[in-house]
């Protein structure tokens, strides 16, 4: 027996591959089942192509068993099996695959290999001491084993073993403080991590598994071991559409993301081209428990032939479509050495093209032919959708706009942009909104009260993000926003606009000395209020809604919107004021601070000194 150096020179090369390339070490079984899945797929290959290997696909079989005792981990396979050069090739050489030759001498071949770099293997090293590779090659009659407990070297020797195929033993690192090695010697543990990553392995993984059982007659606990088969083999994602029932789509949805409630959607879809991939998605009926946290990582999970390559990968999904859960299966990804993140490259920004056109076409049909389900959507996942406008700058908007909704002055009810500018009246040019913490507090605003009397729908914007986005939309079939507590919004006919401004203009001297400490850009009368006495309308880019959640972030700085103090013209409150600036001018600056914080209020504004307003309040009705 003569120890053999590794031919890649440098023993800090195995030292990378083991202790830099992966991240997580409990992926080492994912890569060996890979392999032995590789080395069936080559030989039931050649079971097709050589009519002297008499063998069926149901021959084939992967054994995972464990032995807590002498803490080892062994994973066999009938497959191909190596030769005694091939050993000192596949296994001698790091990063020389030999399923990449298997792959580049059968290009025009359907073969569904996973190994590409030669490095999988190693990935053992990071939880085992020592190595080792029983291999005999189908067809001859010698077996070999390999032996290394790392960059130190190998042997290979002639062996004993009565079938073909491969037998790797790990022999288990010792536990550390901080690390657990022992638990891949544990028969859960290990059923565990077969189901995450290769549960869709087209081969049986079989394994003992211990049950315990009561016995009918003594009533005591017996053990009983039994050999089972682990994995699913056939992913639900590759089978038929008309092969699979609802019931078989949501039992799958529930069992694999713990969700309790059935999903509102499922995409089931199978692409061939350029780019293949099969995807199963689902649109949740709730959102998880962390999605509005900083916690939450969205992300499609990623297969490659089968094996889990990624449990979230973010660049499948754009941000506003987050909420969606599910798997895509691609042998078409470039993956980077490890396997456990893609490249950068065309291939998956094509996927994620493809399966965001999917998500919107699903949203819009539900719109469309199941209302209640996309409004119950809608109020859990909306907001998603509009900070997608809002976010893009307008870079969305075409793929997003039709799919927000709104409350809306019309039965109070969630309605679209769509259907509202349907139901606009003939001689209306502009889309009208208002802006409140809920439906009945805006609907109470008295900037309302114009345009519903006139018989003006009005959208009631209820979140934080409702009047950002819109205005990034800017337009919605060439219809402009209007903010009805905007100073644009007016309704007047050209006569009230005539005397209104005369109005105003003959009561300039007294709105100066109203406007004396307040933080006010002007004082106007206005026609547009029906009972209320004031409001306040703004002036410029921000809303007193935008002030209110800009000014309620986590910064130094403040906003301040251009405020407008507006009096209702006919009004009792005007002929009081217009007494008090003939008599009294400094009563009429206390009234004036009152009307103001009165506006402020009714606007969900603070007031700067309470303590002040209640004192003018009480001066004023003791008089």
């Amino acid at each position: 027996m003569k120890k053999k150096q590794f031919k890649a020179e440098s023993k800090r090369l195995l030292d990378l591959m083991i202790n830099s390339i992966y991240t997580n070490k409990e992926i080492f079984l994912r890569e060996l089942i890979s392999n032995a899945s590789d080395a069936i797929d080559k030989l039931y290959y050649m079971s097709l192509t050589d009519r002297k290997v008499k063998l069926e696909k149901d021959d084939f079989y992967i054994k995972i068993d464990v032995d807590k005792d002498k803490n080892t981990l062994t994973i066999r396979d009938n497959g191909i099996g190596m030769s005694e050069e091939e050993l000192e090739d596949n296994l001698g050489t790091i990063a020389q695959s030999g399923t990449l030759l298997f792959k580049e001498e059968n290009k025009n071949k359907e073969t569904e290999c996973i190994g590409q770099f030669g490095v999988g293997f190693y990935s053992a090293f990071m939880v085992s001491d020592e190595i080792e590779v029983l291999s005999k090659k189908y067809g001859e009659k010698k077996a070999h084993i390999w032996k290394s407990s790392g960059a130190d070297g190998y042997t290979i020797d002639e062996a004993e073993k009565e079938d073909y195929g491969t037998e790797i033993t790990l022999h288990l690192k010792e536990d550390t403080d901080d690390e657990k090695y022992s638990k891949y010697a544990d028969e859960f543990t290990v059923e565990s991590l077969i189901k995450k990553y290769s549960d869709y392995i087209k081969y049986p993984i079989k394994m003992d598994l211990t049950h315990e059982h009561e016995n009918e007659e003594t009533k005591e606990k017996e053990v009983h071991t039994h050999e089972e088969t682990i994995n699913s083999m056939v992913p639900l994602w590759k089978k038929n559409k008309n092969e699979v029932s609802d019931e078989d789509y949501d039992r799958f949805y529930m069992d694999k993301f713990y969700d309790y409630e059935k999903p509102l959607a499922t995409i089931h879809s199978s692409v061939e081209g350029k780019c293949s991939y099969n995807a199963l998605l689902y649109i949740p009926a709730k959102a998880p428990y962390d999605f509005y946290t900083k916690e939450f990582e969205k992300g499609l999970e990623l297969y490659s032939n089968g094996v889990m390559i990624m449990e979230k990968c973010g660049d499948l999904l754009p941000d506003y479509f987050s909420f969606v859960r599910g798997l895509v299966d691609t042998p078409d990804v470039s993956l980077n050495i490890s396997r456990e993140m893609l490249q950068q490259d065309a291939q998956v920004k094509t996927i994620a093209k493809s399966i965001e056109t999917k998500i919107k076409k699903e949203l819009e049909s539900m719109l469309e032919e199941r209302r209640e389900d996309y409004e119950k959507f809608f109020k859990t996942f909306g907001i998603n959708i509009k900070f997608g406008i809002y976010n893009s700058f307008g870079a969305n908007n075409e793929t997003l706009k039709d799919l927000i909704m709104f409350y809306s002055s019309t039965e109070k009810k969630l309605t679209t942009l769509k259907e509202y500018v349907e139901r606009m009246k003939e001689d209306q040019d502009c889309i009208y909104y208002a802006c409140g913490e809920t439906v009945d507090k805006i609907d109470l605003l008295p900037q309302t009260d114009q345009a519903k009397e006139k018989g003006y729908e009005v959208l009631y914007l209820t979140e934080y993000v409702d009047e950002f986005a819109l205005q990034m939309l800017k337009e919605y079939d060439k219809k402009k926003f209007i903010n009805v507590s905007s100073k644009e919004f007016d309704l007047d006919t050209k006569e009230e606009k005539e005397e209104l401004e005369k109005h105003n203009e003959d009561s300039k001297d007294m709105f100066s000395i109203m406007k004396e400490g307040l933080d006010v850009k002007d004082i106007r009368f206005t026609k547009k209020l029906k009972n209320h006495p004031v409001c306040l309308t703004t002036e410029g880019n921000v809303s007193t809604e935008m002030e209110k959640v800009i000014n309620a972030m986590p910064t130094d700085e403040t906003i301040k919107a251009e405020k407008i103090l507006e009096i209702n013209e006919s009004h009792p409150i005007v002929e009081k004021l217009q007494k008090l600036y003939k008599e009294d001018k400094e009563e009429l600056k206390k009234y004036s601070k009152v009307l103001y914080a009165q506006a402020r209020l009714i606007e969900g504004l603070p007031i700067d000194n309470p303590t002040e307003i209640t004192n003018l309040i009480c001066d004023i009705i003791t008089k």
